[in-house]
């Protein structure tokens, strides 16, 4: 039986490289993962270009990852070796801070990140808390799994949270790794899906837009005003320069939902907010149970991300293709188990 484990780590930033690592034994509370897959997110870059407050080298990225337990710590009884599994940014909480005390594990002080403040999935194997793990459904694959554990988990949430009904006039903006499946959930979940992206129709309305509207050549706040305004607006692009335009496409009441993370600051018109009753906020990800619900719903819905499969070996060139926004619309890391 193997004694290590190939893994990509970042040893500085912007250097990846594979290495052997020993196979660890889980401690309390964990599980060790085999990894079968594992899907690359802009949010990697965090790790990778070393830009996340406090990041300790060397770190293996990856917060999308699916296999099957190898091992079980002390402590993790509701798991057993063999069972399929994932893990997505949400790598766990403290369970003592105010927040986790009133149920708010995602924004806990302490929160572990999957890639960040541990190890991650780009590798063979990979330590996992226990709190932190979901079940995958056996119909679904594990590359297919990789990017619904994160950007799946993080639009299904987005948008199941947000004050719709059935119905309402929800825009899309964007069609890329959060874009394409934020438009699959809002269509399944009975939401007139209207998508605003340049030189993607025709994906759009395959997707399940039954609107689109081309950036380049209009308005879309004047458009979707058309329409009789947006009561929710998903901003998946990571553009915060073409968000704050689109609040005055909202209807009244209406919200802008980041979901796509960019460094700029989003540019408001003030009077556009108190006018109307308009509002901006962000959604970040899901804890272990909205994950699993997002996979239950995917699978009755059949929502998949569409992606591209790369060997764990070439992570670094996927990881570079990704960055430079050339992936379609997903790559997914594996490992041929």
């Amino acid at each position: 039986m193997a004694k290590t484990y190939k893994a990509v780590e970042v040893t500085a930033p912007g250097n990846l490289r594979i290495v052997e690592r020993p196979i660890p034994e889980p401690d309390k509370g964990q599980v060790l993962i085999r990894v079968e897959a594992c899907g690359i997110c802009h949010t990697d870059s965090l790790t990778v270009e070393g830009q996340f407050p406090g990041l300790s080298f060397p770190r293996v990225p990856g917060h999308e990852v699916a296999g099957r337990i190898e091992a079980v710590g002390s402590g993790a009884s509701a798991w057993s070796a063999g069972q399929r599994v994932g893990v997505g940014f949400f790598g766990g909480y403290d369970g003592h801070c105010e927040l986790c005390r009133r149920g708010d594990f995602i924004n806990c002080k302490n929160l572990t990140v999957s890639g960040i403040s541990v190890d991650g999935g780009y590798a063979e194997m990979m330590l996992a808390d226990a709190n932190a793990v979901v079940s995958l459904p056996d119909s679904l694959k594990a590359v297919d799994a990789g990017p619904l554990l994160c950007a799946g988990v993080t639009t299904y949430n987005a948008l199941r949270n947000a004050p719709l009904r059935s119905g309402d006039l929800v825009a899309v903006q964007g069609v890329g790794g959060l874009g394409h499946l934020g438009i699959q959930f809002a269509r399944r979940m009975g939401f007139r899906t209207v998508v605003i992206a340049i030189e993607k129709e025709k994906l759009a309305r395959e997707l399940g837009a039954s609107s689109y509207i081309n950036a380049e050549t209009e308005d879309p706040a004047a458009a979707l005003q058309r329409m009789g305004g947006a009561k929710v607006i998903l901003a998946t692009a990571a553009s915060s320069r073409s968000m704050g335009p689109l609040i005055a496409g909202l209807a009244p009441r209406g919200r802008l939902v980041v979901v796509g993370a960019s460094a700029e600051p989003i540019q408001v018109d003030a009077v556009q907010l108190l006018f109307g009753a308009r509002s901006i906020e962000g959604s970040l990800t899901g804890t272990a149970i909205d994950i699993e619900d997002t996979l239950a719903f995917s699978v009755a819905q059949n929502v998949r991300p569409i992606i591209e499969m790369v060997p764990l070996e070439h992570a670094a060139e996927a990881y570079a293709r990704m960055m430079r926004n050339e992936a379609r619309f997903r790559i997914v890391l594996t490992t041929g188990q």
